[in-house]
């Protein structure tokens, strides 16, 4: 059967959610109650459908330089040729560190069709973070940007890592703008700090388009990837915070894709037959652009506007001048900074139709201002890494803001339960739990963890507590676990405590999420001194060193001493109410 066939083909329905689920009465019309999915399908499947369905349309558009599906669906199978080529087997995980660029997308596509896993990499991780990803996921390659080689090259030599494929800003930009680009980046804007990655013995260091010209000179062995296969290991901290390897199998994203896009088809089909575009400026390697614009994007036919930094907001408004959107997927911070950016209430909002809000949760106000700037409401829905990542959404015909994260989508129930696994009544607040198809096989290589999180029939834990009224409107009024959301991102006191209770002046430490205007949450640290002489200044240092930007405290305080139960465990949830930040 042609893979065309099989993504049409309805041969295994997911089971519906009860018909006593009391979401399904609020659904819009037309969104059906369940997705129909042949579990056999796999993202290759999906993707060389619409390499071919779409050929002649763009997928991409970086710079203003338009990305083809064709050149897509050819630049994709060199560069799997080249990683099949190297000797890396089937199932072999390649590591993918860099921000929105069509070598992204090539490579994305490649690792895939290649029958091989894809391990998606924060670019601004320190090396500490990107040893233990690397080391953890067993990964065998890398496709990294030039700008953060520097970052691998420390930690490489204790990794399995043997190819290296290096990626420069204007690789695929044409011959006058390429080179021109690569140049400032290297020499004008100094974003390349200078490197030199070892090459030892059965090590390979090979640029972005060297590998695609050697690859291309070869077909790559067409692999038999099944709906089973695993697709990512996309790396969370999960309810613990050692960061883990979510287990995304192909099924678990085709399912996703199909739930999401059947609840957004009433306002797609407002676009009617013209091509959509997308604004791509959540980055690739977080789980909700992976899906909603990267995979349902091509799915649909549609042009990923490729924005590699949405913190610098006048380059994203240049962007997206010229263009008519119909798509905007982003978190509360960045509706918040363009919705109060008088150049972007310049821009074009006539065929905007999704503006899906996730990551973190929309304030009201910034809704409200979204919509009187764009006359697009926005959509909160909510999902982790380990739901592939859309579990539940808003309609998308109310212009009111709801408060909530909304209904289930399609094939998914959400049940809220007791500590003991016990379902609540309308109304009482629990844990949140999800099944669906879009739900994980479970974190990588760790048995104990999944089964703490993961139930036999199918129920996800989630670690968030939440309400369900009569309608099946969720609303999520704390956490179970003491995870803080920055801006999307989650960051887990756990890691943080470790690697600053590592510093030899500390004593001991705690780190709590507190309110901020700007990300939502921040993080901020309390310290106990073991060295009297210890200041502000040195942690500060010390966490920039070991964090990404947004795990780094925003506040640090010292104390003498932290509330402990009689047992002798910190009380966070103490500190956070103390805390006058």
């Amino acid at each position: 059967m042609s893979s065309s066939a099989a993504l049409s083909r309805a041969a295994e329905a997911f089971p519906p959610a009860t018909p006593a689920a009391p979401w399904l009465q609020s659904y819009p019309a037309g969104v059906p109650a369940h997705i129909e999915q042949d579990p056999a399908t796999s993202l290759v499947d999906l993707l060389e459908t619409a390499f071919r369905r779409h050929a002649s349309r763009q997928a991409g558009l970086f710079m203003e330089q338009p990305l083809r599906f064709d050149a897509l669906d050819e630049l994709s199978g060199a560069l799997a040729s080249w990683l099949q080529q190297r000797g890396l087997a089937r199932g072999a995980r390649v590591a993918l560190m860099m921000p929105n660029t069509p070598q992204y997308m090539v490579a994305l596509a490649a690792v895939l069709r290649a029958g091989m896993v894809v391990v998606n990499v924060n670019p601004l991780y320190t090396p500490r973070e990107l040893e233990h990803q690397l080391k953890d996921s067993g990964a065998e390659a890398i496709v990294v940007l030039e700008n953060v080689a520097h970052t691998l090259e420390e930690i490489i030599e204790h990794t399995s890592v043997r190819h290296v494929v290096l990626v420069a800003l204007g690789d695929m930009l044409n011959w006058w703008r390429g080179p021109l680009v690569n140049f400032v980046v290297r020499h004008v804007k100094k974003m390349v700090p200078e490197f030199r990655l070892p090459l030892t013995e059965g090590r390979s260091v090979t640029r972005f388009n060297d590998a695609v010209a050697e690859g291309a000179r070869r077909p790559h062995s067409r692999v038999a990837v099944r709906g089973d296969d695993i697709a990512f290991l996309q790396y969370t901290g999960g309810t613990t915070g050692v960061s883990k390897g979510a287990v995304l199998l192909h099924r678990n994203v085709v399912a996703n894709i199909l739930q999401t896009e059947q609840w957004f088809r009433p306002m797609l089909d407002k676009v009617g037959h013209k091509q959509m575009t997308v604004v791509c400026a959540l980055p690739l390697y977080h789980i909700f652009a992976l899906t909603v614009c990267y995979f349902m994007g091509l799915r649909l036919g549609a042009r990923n506007l490729l924005i590699p930094n949405p913190r610098d907001l006048p380059a994203l408004i240049g962007a997206l001048s010229g263009h008519r959107i119909h798509m905007f997927p982003a978190v509360n911070t960045l509706y918040n900074a363009l919705a109060n950016d008088p150049d972007f209430a310049r821009l074009d909002f006539s065929e905007l139709v999704v503006s899906n809000g996730g990551g973190m949760a929309v304030q009201q106000a910034t809704a409200e201002k979204w919509l009187k700037v764009t006359g697009c409401p926005v959509c909160e829905g909510y999902g982790l890494s380990e739901t592939s990542p859309v579990a539940t959404a808003n309609r998308l015909d109310l212009k009111e803001f709801t408060g909530t994260i909304g209904l289930p989508v399609p094939s998914t129930e959400i049940a809220i339960r007791d500590d003991d696994g016990r379902d609540l009544p309308i109304g009482e607040r629990g844990e949140i739990c999800i099944r669906g198809p879009q739900v994980m096989a479970g974190y990588w290589q760790r048995p104990e963890e999944t089964a703490q999180v993961l139930s036999a029939d199918g129920w996800f834990k989630s670690g968030d507590i939440g309400i369900m009224d009569e309608r099946g409107y969720v609303r999520i009024v704390d956490r179970k676990k003491d995870m803080i959301l920055v801006s999307g991102f989650n960051v887990y006191p756990t890691e943080i405590e470790q690697v600053v209770n590592l510093h030899p002046g500390v004593l001991e430490c705690a780190a709590v999420g507190v309110p901020d205007p700007r990300s939502g949450e921040a993080v901020k640290l309390f310290v106990v001194r073991r060295d009297p002489a210890l200041d502000e200044d040195d942690i500060a240092r010390y966490c920039h060193d070991n964090f990404a930007g947004y795990k780094r405290p925003k506040y640090i305080e010292f104390r003498d001493d932290l509330p402990k139960s009689n047992v002798g465990k910190i009380l966070r949830r103490e500190l956070r109410s103390s805390s006058s930040a």
